[in-house]
Formats: structure tokens, sequence, C-alpha cells
């Protein structure tokens, strides 16, 4: 037997929201009811606990018009029988101002029996004052970690504008790349080519006191070829297609071997052809150098500011190029590699850089050939040392806080301190280059403004020279852990199809994400504008182990 539906009767209310006043049911006229609005944010059907969040007003609590009020629950009469029975004061709490006041006394006190009475002399004010300096700096370091975990982040742009047909095939956080450790063995000479200058040893003896005006060698032309684009690399792959399975220059693998360093955005284009990989930086931009980009504050990106982010690294470029070529011997003998320059012309004056092709076994099936770059050659104890040469640049004393000026000759090593915190990236990859060159020494130059607002004219203060493994011992590099982030990289992208994809440093985070390009991006202007923030494609979202990780990870840096 069907059982019969009764369809209840349904009021309108055709002046407003919510039942009529003439339509409630009998058994609920009595019942209050809160009126809202469809604009509402609706957080909860019931509220029990609304006095205990009065100051943390959220979300919820934004639009709040006292509606929930007829909810409130009001004592309207006194209980005059009620009486406080227990009429003994509140305890004092056991850690007030008081009781560690009383505490360092009572140790002052014992420390001055210790001191056979003597409490009041000296050196119990100096021990006092000591105490208080310590307080201070405590709390001193607890406010500077507060104001800077509330401090506003600064946000990077991305080196590549990441279009939406781009998919995302491995996202690596670089926080797992500085536990890997792989062993190579020595590397093998392939050929060599090119003409250096020796090195002008009066330039180590140069001090703030006899500083040198920085010339610029603007005719000289500076070659920064890419891997694919190398017609030494495309002849020894003619000459025999067993010369190597992976082939990079020393820029591109410093920038991998360094990558947990880095905090810029950067991005290398990685190609699959046959059995081989290619690695080839995308622009020239890849080449600029950075400046101040580990500091604690980062440098703003003013472009019409001479000391913005873009206009140090045109500056800290051309300062380097003109150094390598200002600390060469003029005029004498020079030496002579076993082929001349590849990408010199007989209508232009090329700088004096010599090259290095040089293979590493990284396992059974993979080879990695590379060309390095050699700056200078040098006599030392009658034998002739090759080096490579690099330099540090000073914008503003104000800004990184040391004066090169005043520190440099007698607190060098303040100064390096200093610029390994502030360049860290920059330095280990002029090491990691050094390193993979065969270089059996590395020149560093400190090179300052003539004026904090002139960006032209510079100054050389100093040189000074280190071995490379050394420097790479004194700045917490392992040459081990660059070879083993190389491997990683390199494994994930041996698996790949053919094609060609690139690897992009998330501007914000520490991650690399491989991204599966078309063939033909990044040639005849693929990308003509840059697209707008809110058009370009979206990166993945993140697990909460992830999120979980990286929040800790940065909560350590900030401490």
């Amino acid at each position: 037997m069907a059982l019969a539906f009764a369809v209840p009767e349904v009021a309108e209310n055709l002046n407003g929201w919510g039942p009529a006043a003439d339509s409630v049911p009998s058994q609920l006229e009595h019942v209050p009811y809160a009126p809202f609005s469809k604009s509402d944010r609706v957080g909860r059907a019931s509220d029990w606990t609304g006095q205990a969040f009065k100051y943390n007003s959220g979300r919820f609590d934004r639009n709040n018009t006292g509606g929930n009020a007829v909810f409130n629950f009001f004592h309207n009469e006194d209980e005059d029988s009620f009486h406080l029975v227990d009429t003994r004061p509140p305890p004092r709490p056991k850690y007030g101002a008081r009781r560690f006041q009383q505490r360092f006394q009572r140790r002052d006190r014992d420390e001055g029996r210790r001191d056979g009475g003597r409490d009041s002399g000296a050196g119990a004010d100096r021990e006092r004052q000591r105490r208080e300096r310590l307080q201070q700096q405590k709390r001193g370091q607890w406010n500077a970690y507060w104001q800077d975990k509330n401090a506003p982040r600064n946000v990077y742009n991305s080196s590549v504008d990441i279009r939406p047909e781009w998919s995302v095939l491995e996202q690596i956080p670089l926080t797992s790349l500085s536990k890997l450790s792989y062993d190579v063995g020595e590397p093998e000479d392939i050929t060599t080519c090119g003409t250096l200058d020796y090195y002008d040893k009066g330039c180590d003896r140069v001090t703030p006191k006899t500083e040198r005006v920085l010339e610029r060698f603007e005719n000289r032309q500076f070659y920064k070829v890419t891997t694919t684009d190398d017609p030494v690399i495309r002849r020894l792959l003619l000459e025999s297609e067993d010369v190597g399975t992976v082939f990079a220059t020393d820029a591109i693998l410093s920038t991998l071997m360094c990558a947990p360093r880095s905090v810029y955005s950067w991005d290398i284009v990685a190609q699959r052809v046959g059995n081989k990989l290619f690695f080839d930086k995308r622009d020239s931009s890849f080449d600029l150098l950075t400046v101040y980009e580990t500091a604690q504050e980062p440098i703003p990106e003013d472009k019409e500011s001479i000391n913005s982010m873009h206009s140090l690294s045109q500056e800290a470029t051309f300062i380097n190029q003109n150094f390598s070529q200002q600390v060469l011997q003029k005029e004498g003998k020079k030496y002579e590699f076993k082929e001349p320059n590849p990408f010199a012309s007989e209508t232009e004056e090329v700088a004096p850089v010599a090259y290095r092709y040089r293979k590493w076994k990284l396992d059974e099936e993979t080879t990695l050939v590379a060309r390095c770059e050699l700056h200078s050659v040098a006599e030392v104890k009658g034998q002739e040392i090759l080096l490579t040469v690099n330099s540090l640049n000073e914008f503003d004393s104000k800004i990184t806080g040391v004066d090169w000026r005043q520190k440099i000759e007698n607190q060098r090593g303040a100064v390096l301190a200093t610029e390994l915190k502030n360049n860290a990236n920059k330095l280990a990859k002029w090491t990691a280059q050094a390193i993979l060159a065969g270089a059996e020494q590395m020149k560093l130059g400190y090179v300052s403004r003539v004026h904090p607002k002139d960006h032209y004219n510079h100054v050389l203060l100093t040189v000074q020279g280190y071995k490379p493994k050394e420097f790479a011992a004194q700045i917490n590099l392992s040459v081990n852990n660059m070879w083993g982030i190389l491997k990683t990289v390199v494994d994930i992208c041996m698996k790949l199809d053919e094609g060609k994809y690139l690897l992009v440093k998330d501007p914000n985070k520490p991650i690399i994400r491989l991204y599966s390009v078309p063939t033909d991006a990044f040639e005849n202007d693929y990308a003509e504008e840059p697209l707008p923030e809110d058009e370009q494609a979206p990166p993945p979202p993140e697990s909460e182990e992830q999120t979980e990780q990286t929040e800790e990870k940065d909560a350590d840096l900030e401490i």
C-alpha cells in the first residue's frame, strides 16, 4: 500500500528575505530569529563560543551587523545569596619580575661570597655590565628576528615568461640537492684553443693608497658562445660520435652545480638529440653577473636608479671584463695553445682568452664534454701556471656596511666575509669554473666606484690570489656535491624523449622546474612580447609535505 505524501504549504515573502511575520507556524512563534541578507558571509550554523573570539575577528566577522545579538544570554536577576567563601589573596606568579630580580641578586651575592666578599669592586661592576650587554644583545636579536619575520618579502620576476602551453615534467627542490655527493675522476683534455697574455705581477702590489684607475677596453670583443653554436664542439661530433654524451660550457655547468646558493631566477635550455644531451643558454642575459644576490636586504628593482638590480648587473659585468684585461701585460710574449681562437676574426680585436675542451666520465654510459675558459698565465718559481681572473665591485659602502678603502688593507678577511655573505652564489660559480678549467690559481680583484653616485668611473684597490680547491673549502663548497647535483640533473634529462626542454629556477621558491617546450621555442622571436602576469601559466600546486618543508626551511634561514 503506497503512502501519500503531502506537500507542505510554503509562504512566499514578496517584501523581503525570509519568512513573513504572518506565516510563522504557531510552534515557532517564540523562537528568536536573526534576519540576514544574501550578501552576508554565513560562517557557522551555531556559535556557542562567540565571546571567546571577540578579540580575534576573522573573515566571518568583517560584515557582522549585530544580527546574532538576539541569541546572546543576559542575566537579569542578581543572586544576593551568593557569598565568596575563600578570602585568601591570589597567589603571586612563580616567575614574575620580582622573582627574576631576587634571583639575580642572590646570584650576585653568592658570587661575591666566592670571591671573598669583594662584590662591590671594579670586577663585580664589569661583570654586571657584561651581563647587561648580553641580555640587551639577546633582546635585540629577538626584536630583529620578529621585525624581519613581519617584514614584507621581496617578489622577484622570472627570467623567462612561462607560456600556457608548456607542461611541467619535474620539480626539483634545491634543499634536496645540497645533500648529494658523487665522485668523478680526473678529466681528459680533448683540445685547447686560443692565446693568453701573461699576468702583470705589479697588480698584486696595488693598495687603496696606490689605487689604479680602471681602464675601459670598449673595442675588444668578449665572446660568450653557447654550446650548440660552438664550432669546435660541432667538429668533434663530426669526427667521432663517441666523443661524449652530454655537452655544455663551464658557465652553464657552474650554474647547475651551485644552484642551491642561487636566489634570482635563471633558465637553461636542454635539448635531447638521439642519445646526446645539449645544455644551452637562452639569451645573453645569462652571462650578466649578479650583485648582492644572497644579501639579507635585497636590491630594489627600480630601473631608473643606478643601484637597481639590472643596472648593478651590467656594471659588474663591464667591470669584470675591463679588469680581466687591465691585469695583463701590455707588451710581451704570449702563451700559444694548440689551436687558434675559434671565435676570432681578422677584422676584430678579440680579448685574449683560452679554451680547454675537457671530458669527464660520469658513468659507463655517460661522458661529459665541456668548454672551459682561462684568462691568463703567470710565471711562479720558474713554472707557468694558468689563471682565471674575476673582480668584485663596491657600489655604496652605506648599503654594504663595509668601507673597502678603510678596511681592505688591514681587515681583508672581514671584507671577504661580507662578500661571501652577499655574493655567495657568484663566488661559488667562479670557483667551480676555475676547478673545471683546471686553473692553478684564481685572481680576485676589488674594484670600487670613484664616487658612490658615479657608476661609470672606477678604481682598482687591490688584488688577491687563491688556489681554487682551497678557496672552495674556505667558502664551504664541496666538489663532490657539485658533481652530485650535476649527475642528478643529467640523469633526469637523459630519461626524456627527443625534444627541447627548459630548466627554470623559480624566482621566489627554492625549486627548479623542468618544462617541455616546443621545438621552435626561443627561435625566430618565439616570444615577441612578454606575457602579463595574469596570463602566465601558474606553477603547479605543491603537496602539503613540500609546503611544510619549505616553510621550515624559510624559518630556519630567518632565525
